[in-house]
């Protein structure tokens, strides 16, 4: 996992932050699906790479419940967890046991689940 998210980093488009991001969701069907960071001038428009792997297995057809984990590796030198409107996306998508994995280009890994990132979720039951 850690070459193909060292190579998705590439793919990033970061032009002001220069900080890179790219993802790579596992879905229980077996299927990995990329997403990278999507940097705007208007800095609101920007998209993250969990976000835009989410989305674009959502746009294939896959539904909540369908993710079972998601790969994350930053251009920098450190491990980096999602920022907390990725958290909640990944919430909305993912079962609480699901992994959420950081990657270093190092080959370190982190290992956390979704309940462990986000313990107190806002989610169907607050609405």
């Amino acid at each position: 996992m850690k070459d193909q998210l060292i190579k998705l980093l590439d793919c990033a488009y970061a032009p002001y932050s220069k900080f890179k991001v790219s993802a790579i969701v596992e879905m229980k069907d077996g299927k990995y699906i990329p997403g990278v960071n999507v940097e705007n001038a208007s800095y609101g428009a920007t998209i993250c790479a969990e976000r835009n792997a989410i989305t674009t297995a959502v746009s294939m057809g896959y539904k909540a419940g369908d993710f079972r984990n998601i790969y994350i590796m930053v251009s920098g030198d450190n491990l980096s967890m999602p920022c907390f409107m990725c958290r909640q996306v990944i919430t909305e998508f993912f079962d609480k046991d699901s992994g959420v994995i950081l990657v270093g280009k190092n080959g370190e890994m982190e290992k956390y689940t979704v309940s462990e990132i986000c313990p107190y979720p806002f989610d169907k039951n607050d609405l």
